[in-house]
């Protein structure tokens, strides 16, 4: 039952961040620098692909609700109980937020390829920030919880911007698409400074809040551990990154060597989002 609701976080958190990111990608930050792309075969074929990671992020967040419902029940038939679960929805605070964004889902699902690409952003992005109220920031009443939850949002803001972005960058780099990628790439690097300096921030805030200290204790057990694991991978990302942008600025773009970098910070962000769908299972330590 924990592992199955491990699995239902990381399908739909993955899902969810990738349709705010490649939305924010394609709708707000590049736009201008993507419109041969948009007008060949590769942008309504990407589109098809959002929808189809829409549905998949509808039925994980059904599966999710279900298996709450089994696991606050202790019983795995609470799963199916339409009264069990109409509880939760309707008794629990998790319940609540989560009516909303199986809305805000169900819209994304609908009306896919159906509405102007600014529309779709702004629901892609309400159902992304409707993630954070159900974190560990609702473990903390008044002010303090409401912040934590802020601070959630923009951590999820910068890297669902991060990983949507790579996915559209290994995306241009599989073909020519009539992109110029060289502006692209430099852009999206430049971009990755403000992005990386959020997703620090915010996560050094979580880490705070939670554990009362600059890291949680024991260090490296439980908690601590799976932590150890996301900043990690965050830092692997980081390096990637950093030779992204190296490889970039070459006169020569050396092709083979970014899309190889990509594609391992690529990997790196999934073992991250791994981690975190882990630790939003588990209690903090507190100091």
């Amino acid at each position: 039952m924990h592992e199955g609701l491990i699995l239902c976080r990381f399908i739909h958190f993955g899902a969810v961040l990738l349709l705010f990111g490649v939305a924010a990608f394609r709708s707000l930050l590049f736009a201008r620098h993507l419109l041969a792309f948009e007008a060949s075969p590769a942008g309504p074929r990407l589109s098809q692909k959002l929808g189809w990671l829409a549905a998949i992020a509808l039925a994980s967040a059904l599966a999710w609700l279900m298996l709450t419902a089994a696991y606050l029940s202790s019983d795995w038939s609470s799963a199916i109980d339409p009264s069990t679960v109409g509880l939760v929805l309707g008794n629990t605070w998790f319940g609540h937020v989560w009516v909303v964004h199986l809305l805000l889902n169900a819209l994304v699902v609908i009306l896919n390829r159906r509405v102007r690409p600014s529309v779709l952003l702004v629901l892609n992005t309400l159902l992304l920030l409707t993630l954070a109220p159900v974190g560990h920031g609702a473990m903390f009443d008044g002010l303090k919880g409401q912040l934590l939850m802020l601070n959630q949002m923009l951590h999820l803001l910068g890297v669902g911007t991060w990983l949507g972005g790579l996915w559209m960058l290994a995306l241009l780099l599989r073909a020519d698409h009539g992109v110029d990628l060289v502006v692209v790439l430099r852009r999206f690097s430049g971009i990755g400074y403000a992005l990386v300096a959020v997703i620090i921030a915010t996560g050094l805030v979580n880490v705070r809040a939670l554990s009362g200290g600059f890291w949680p204790e024991p260090a490296f057990a439980g908690f601590g551990l799976v932590l150890a694991v996301k900043v990690t991978m965050v830092v692997g990302m980081l390096l990637l990154a950093a030779l992204n942008r190296q490889l970039a600025q070459a006169a020569d773009l050396p092709w083979a060597r970014l899309r190889l970098s990509v594609f391992l910070e690529c990997l790196f962000g999934a073992a991250a989002l791994a981690a975190v769908s882990l630790l939003g299972t588990l209690p903090p330590m507190l100091s």
